[in-house]
């Protein structure tokens, strides 16, 4: 059982989840440090909200709000579980499209540009599509398809000139993020252009799009609401973890993967062996864009979400950017993805507990991510410091004396082996 179990510890993938968890820990911690030295530089705060702060920083998910005493009270929060869940579903996917690129030796910075390309297709099909001609189930699917394949042909641009051109994939996805924002903008501003497009702008908002409920399309619930009330939650999560189980098995478990994985070891090595390198660079930083471009269409198509399109030029949307510190975190491991994208939602609603229930702000919570996200970068340090004590506690174990065995009592008569000397040699030579 004890050899099973530093077996388990020894493997590489057990470190790295230790090393993820000690970065969340190490956050967790120095964030609540953080809201104890915002209080002790506030007046206004005493110790009581300091340590109110300090408990919505550990415990804020499950937070109820406040009894009539006026103290905090902590339990089962189904509201604040189903947004969490519905937070956590771009999350997942952009978080997936940073990993999957990464394990074929590419890094997708584009993820944001690829996020806005899916959300214009997606909210020009859904809107466009009149869904007294076409079921609304199937503008749906129509819808998200199309995000998904918007993000890929958006994230095919700097695999193109990375296989042919040999151009560092960040610097294109830099550019290709601030063409997307601009493109994305003018395309509604411009609504003309598409058939109907301009009518889809709120009349009370400005620049805001219409919810895709508004045509009546909008993802299932899947009894989801029933388990999660009064919450955003809905059947989109599922799907979101459901693709990350089909990215496990094909990164893991088919030849694609391998091919993918091989590329991105070792370019020229896999060259060398027959596989197409450049065919392989595209199609990697192609699945990472219809993989971001499908978490903006499961944003935008859940009905109760409304993009502001004058933003989009003037800051790319962090849900792309918080992909990379769900990739890092979950060590670009496609299930674990779906755990990571899991946590930096929950402290998104830990940051909304801040501000309803107590006088901090809730950008406090920025920090923290901040935090997580710098240490898991250093998370590869971390694991060396564990793999380093795993190596000193097998030598001190391999450097124990073992009992020498008794020696042998020689025969009786004083016989006994042959010495290796030329005596020896005669007797054989006779």
């Amino acid at each position: 059982m004890k050899e099973n179990r530093s077996g388990l510890l020894a493997r590489d993938g057990t470190k790295s989840v230790l090393a993820s968890l000690i970065s969340i820990i190490i956050g967790m911690a120095v964030g609540a440090v953080i809201v104890v030295l915002v209080g002790l530089f506030n007046p206004g705060m005493g110790l009581k909200t300091m340590w109110e702060g300090v408990r919505l920083v550990l415990f804020g998910l499950f937070s109820t709000g406040r009894d009539a005493a006026g103290s905090l009270t902590f339990g089962f929060n189904p509201t604040n579980m189903g947004d969490m869940l519905f937070r956590a579903t771009p999350l997942i996917l952009t978080g997936l499209s940073v990993a999957v690129a990464y394990k074929t030796g590419l890094f997708n910075i584009g993820a944001p540009g690829q996020y806005l390309m899916g959300t214009a297709a997606t909210l020009i099909l859904s809107l466009s599509i009149p869904t007294s001609v076409v079921p609304a189930p199937l503008v749906w699917v129509i819808a998200f398809a199309g995000g998904a394949l918007a993000g890929a042909l958006w994230g095919c641009i700097p695999g193109l000139v990375k296989a042919f051109l040999n151009i560092n994939e960040v610097l294109a996805c830099i550019m290709t993020n601030w063409i997307a924002a601009n493109l994305v903008t003018w395309i509604f501003d411009n609504g003309s252009l598409f058939e109907n497009l301009q009518n889809h702008v709120e009349n009370t908002k400005t620049a805001y799009i219409y919810k895709t409920s508004f045509n009546g399309v909008e993802t299932s619930k899947m009894g989801l609401d029933v388990i999660f009330p009064n919450s955003q939650v809905n059947g989109g999560i599922l799907i979101a973890i459901l693709i990350a189980v089909l990215m496990y098995i094909l990164m893991n478990k088919t030849t694609l993967g391998y091919e993918l994985k091989a590329c991105g070891a070792n370019r020229h090595a896999a060259r060398y062996a027959g596989i197409s390198d450049k065919r392989n660079i595209v199609l990697s930083m192609a699945i990472a864009g219809a993989l971001s471009g499908a978490g903006a269409s499961l944003y935008y198509l859940a009905g109760n979400t409304e993009f502001y399109w004058i933003s989009a030029y003037q800051s790319l949307p962090a849900t792309g950017f918080n992909g990379i510190a769900v990739a890092l975190l979950a060590v670009c491991n496609p299930i674990g993805v779906i755990f990571a994208g899991c946590f930096m939602s929950m402290l998104d609603i830990v940051g909304l507990q801040l501000t309803n229930l107590t006088s901090y702000n809730e950008y406090i919570t920025d920090v923290i991510i901040a935090i997580i996200v710098y240490l898991s970068a250093f998370s590869l340090v971390i694991k060396l410091f564990i793999s380093g004590g795993g190596r000193r506690r097998r030598k001190a174990a391999a450097v124990k004396p073992a009992a020498s065995p008794e020696p042998a009592a020689p025969p009786e008569g004083g016989g006994g082996p042959a010495p290796d000397g030329d005596g020896g040699k005669g007797g054989d030579q006779a």
